[in-house]
């Protein structure tokens, strides 16, 4: 399971690149990081309406309710073109980040080598 210390920064782009493929409400985008990931990440319920707040409120996402005929109706996310904007520097920094980063994380062999 990946810390959610590690992933931190990336969890608006990750809701973002779920946006991107279709509204969608909170425990649908939950349910589909973690199939996605294969359980590797899961984030949580506190976390993600976190997320919602801060996206909604920089403009990067549009919350609306739902049609149900049943049952509590339901808060969905659609994404804005700001949000798009956010999402492609988001998607820059994080391939400048992975490219840094892999310059000092390597596979040691059994004698603490490179």
């Amino acid at each position: 399971m990946i810390s959610s210390d590690v992933i931190r920064g990336y969890n608006d782009t990750i809701i973002l690149s779920l946006l991107i493929q279709g509204d969608s409400y909170g425990y649908e985008i939950s349910r589909n990081i973690r199939t996605i990931t294969n359980e590797q990440y899961i984030i949580k319920e506190t976390t993600l309406y976190s997320a919602f707040a801060r996206l909604e409120k920089n403009g990067y996402i549009e919350s609306y309710y739902g049609e149900e005929t049943q049952g509590k109706r339901r808060t969905y996310y659609r994404i804005t073109p700001k949000g798009i904007e956010y999402y492609r520097e988001k998607c820059k920094e994080w391939n400048l980040t992975k490219n840094v980063i892999n310059k000092f994380v390597k596979e040691l062999d059994d004698n603490g080598s490179y």
